[in-house]
C-alpha cells in the first residue's frame, strides 16, 4: 500500500485478549481489522459531531420560531377583534325599521 504508515498500540492484557477473539471471528488480518475499526471510530464520531451541530441548530433556532408563532397569533386575534366588531355593527336581517339596531357579541 502506497503512502502507508506503521502504527504501535500498546493493549492491556485483557483488550488484547478480546482483540485476538474478534480478529478469529472476523477472520480479518491485523492491520484490516484495526484499519476498519478506526473508519468506523471515525464515521461515529463524525454522526455524534452533526447531530450534536443540528441540536444546538435547533435550539438557537427555537426562540426565533417562537416571536414568530406569536407574532402571527397576535396578528390572528387583531383580525379577529375587528371582525367581531363589524358583526357588532351590523343590523338584524330582515329589520323593517328605519332606525338600526345594533347587536353585541358575547
Amino acid at each position: 500500500m502506497a503512502g502507508s504508515k506503521k502504527l504501535v498500540v500498546n493493549l492491556n492484557e485483557t483488550l488484547y485478549n478480546e482483540f485476538n477473539k474478534a480478529l478469529e471471528e472476523d477472520c480479518k488480518k491485523r492491520s484490516e481489522f484495526i484499519r476498519d475499526a478506526i473508519i468506523l471510530y471515525i464515521e461515529e464520531k463524525k454522526r455524534l459531531n452533526f447531530i450534536d451541530q443540528m441540536r444546538k441548530g435547533y435550539m438557537e433556532m427555537a426562540q426565533l420560531n417562537l416571536e414568530i408563532a406569536e407574532m402571527g397569533f397576535a396578528n390572528d386575534i387583531d383580525e379577529l377583534k375587528k371582525y367581531e366588531a363589524k358583526l357588532a355593527e351590523s343590523d338584524f336581517p330582515n329589520d323593517d325599521s328605519s332606525e338600526k339596531r345594533r347587536y353585541i357579541l358575547c
